[in-house]
């Protein structure tokens, strides 16, 4: 019979892993999962919005963006909603932007424009683009997204608004990109599903923390009540993400995973087109409430103390310092969690209409992504909107 007399390093670093592995687990389970398991409940069931049909406003910035008005405006003005207007804001365009969207207008009378006065001295361009939209809107609901995006179907409106029931000010969507070719493009899906599982699921927890601007509703009252961005202005970023943080509670805040109410986005093709997307985001997160901060340390700070635990485990073991079914129980834990969280990934995924993961792309990525977050917070940049 094998003996465990375990010294009291030994002890120490079992329980080290161990907690660190619960913790994960749990995370997993509760948050990531969250979505799955709204839409595996929701499924064939209807949210009505107690039959009736408010007005709203779709607001989307543009800013050079002849090409994608061109092909996605169109998904936009035919949506199979009663009452609703869209609204264009040329924020600085000097391509045919202003061209495209009046030659839509010739011929959709609820489709309008407006634009952010030329040489505007404000931080953030967006934000006052946002908020002239928000003035100009007939509505008190408002439907943000972006003209590089189209929705996975003419029933985003619809089902957008099911989510103010109850008496909801904010609600939150999902929004993928396109799936292309290359290992950019995995790295762009794989990280915006994690952040997407995320963001969602802590919602659905009663933890709002997040929305992204691609999918993302409140109303216009709510935005006015608030002071909008006044709060924000000198953040280049933060229309979406801090704007939720700063207003979105449980009880007010509502989720939308019906895939109907997707809307799909243009990638970025280059590590450098990405990685300046990714540092506009993650700059405003030391901006977040106090005890977001906290649940959005406590995942990849356990996460990275894992992995270091193991190899600090698995180093002991072959060196002869510890003994070696220390080594053999830190492989177990880490082979039982990259399973546990493949599967989990992958069932979401699954669920929520997207693309698999191989275990190995899940795993790479989870060890590089938080490294990049980490780097990006620590060496901040500034950039353009």
């Amino acid at each position: 019979m094998i003996g465990f007399d375990f010294n009291t390093i030994e002890w120490t670093l079992l329980g080290i892993v161990g907690g660190l592995f619960l913790i994960q687990v749990y995370w997993y389970a509760r948050y990531l999962c969250a979505p799955a398991r709204r839409i595996r409940k929701s499924k064939g069931e209807g949210l009505a919005v107690s039959g009736e049909r408010p007005g709203v406003t779709v607001v989307l910035c543009a800013h050079n963006e002849a090409y994608n008005l061109s092909n996605y405006l169109q998904a936009l003005i035919t949506q199979d909603y009663p009452e609703y207007e869209v609204i264009v804001v040329d924020d600085g365009s000097e391509d045919d932007t202003r061209t495209v969207v009046e030659r839509y207008m010739a011929a959709c009378p609820y489709l309008h424009m407006t634009f952010v006065p030329y040489g505007a001295r404000v931080g953030s361009t967006k934000k006052l683009a946002l908020t002239l939209a928000a003035k100009a809107a007939k509505y008190d609901y408002l439907l943000l997204t972006d003209a590089d995006c189209v929705p996975e179907s003419n029933q985003w409106i619809r089902q957008m608004m099911e989510g103010f029931g109850y008496g909801k000010d904010i609600v939150l969507g999902f929004s993928p990109y396109f799936e292309t070719k290359g290992h950019i493009n995995r790295l762009v899906r794989f990280d915006t599903l994690f952040n997407g599982l995320h963001y969602l699921g802590a919602a659905l927890c009663g933890h709002p923390y997040m929305g992204v601007g691609r999918n993302l509703a409140y109303r216009k009252s709510l935005f006015f009540e608030s002071g909008g961005f006044t709060h924000m202005m000198t953040s280049r970023a933060g229309d979406d993400d801090l704007f939720v943080n700063h207003l979105a509670t449980k009880q007010n805040t509502a989720v939308v995973v019906n895939p109907e109410a997707y809307v799909w986005s243009v990638p970025k093709t280059t590590i450098k087109e990405w990685w300046q997307q990714k540092r506009r985001h993650v700059s405003v997160s030391p901006a977040y409430r106090a005890g977001t901060k906290f649940r959005l340390t406590l995942e990849p700070l356990t996460r990275g103390l894992f992995y270091a635990a193991v190899l600090v485990m698995v180093i002991v073991a072959v060196t002869g310092y510890g003994a070696w079914v220390i080594g053999l129980a830190a492989l177990a834990l880490f082979l039982i969690r990259w399973i546990m969280q493949t599967i989990m990934i992958n069932v979401s995924a699954r669920r929520m209409g997207l693309r698999r993961f191989s275990m190995f792309s899940i795993l790479w990525f989870d060890i590089v992504l938080p490294l990049v977050n980490l780097w990006m917070i620590i060496v901040p940049k500034k950039y353009k909107w």
